[in-house]
């Protein structure tokens, strides 16, 4: 395994929430922390601007925020893309070129996000569903798609992380993974699609109050 970057490991802090949205970034702390020059750390905060994560201004370099129309076009595009890698996996899963541990690792990460949501513990509950879409699109082998998906959910988690609550819905968003499983375990592209599809819909629609205040 390649050492981790100097660049992924800042990606690293901001998703995790170490630095907030609108809080300033500095190369000469970032290298302090990180124990390493500031050429990488600057090279980083660029190819982190171009991702939308950190924002270029009279400021500095601060943390990016998604708000409003930015944030629904964000889930909009989430929508769409794993819809996509939802069919490609039911498809790759009929053609069997998807390894049975595969699939039982797709149950673990819904098991596992369902039962910490129910226990409460939001950060692993997000976390554990983020594992979840993404091994979708891992199962998709679309390499491009899984890219831009990684960094769409980099920027809704940003974005979305001071309106952090837990699910209004626990049930039916567990009921929705196990559609979207039951699809694709079943090599249906269509059904996987459109489960995909509307799963991530819904979860705008719910969030739809909080985006008309941003």
């Amino acid at each position: 395994m390649e050492p981790e970057s100097t660049y992924d490991k800042v990606r690293a802090l901001i998703v995790a929430g170490d630095y907030l949205p609108g809080q300033r970034l500095t190369e000469q702390e970032l290298s302090v922390r990180l124990a390493v020059s500031r050429t990488p750390v600057r090279e980083a905060l660029h190819k982190l601007e171009s991702d939308g994560l950190v924002h270029g201004g009279r400021r500095g370099v601060t943390v990016a925020a998604l708000g409003g129309k930015a944030l629904r076009d964000a889930y909009q595009l989430r929508a769409a893309l794993e819809a996509l890698t939802a069919e490609l996996a039911a498809r790759r899963q009929a053609a069997g070129e998807i390894p049975p541990a595969a699939l039982v690792r797709l149950v673990e990460y819904a098991d596992r996000a369902d039962r910490a949501t129910r226990d409460g513990d939001l950060a692993t509950a997000v976390r554990l569903n983020r594992a979840f879409h993404r091994h979708v699109a891992v199962l998709a082998d679309n390499t491009p798609a899984l890219t831009t998906l990684d960094r769409i959910w980099d920027q809704i988690v940003v974005s979305t992380r001071d309106s952090l609550a837990a699910p209004s819905r626990p049930a039916e968003v567990d009921a929705e993974h196990r559609r979207l499983i039951e699809a694709i375990t079943g090599s249906a592209p269509r059904p996987a699609a459109e489960a995909a599809r509307q799963h991530v819909l819904r979860t705008l629609s719910v969030r739809s109050d909080h985006l008309e205040g941003v």
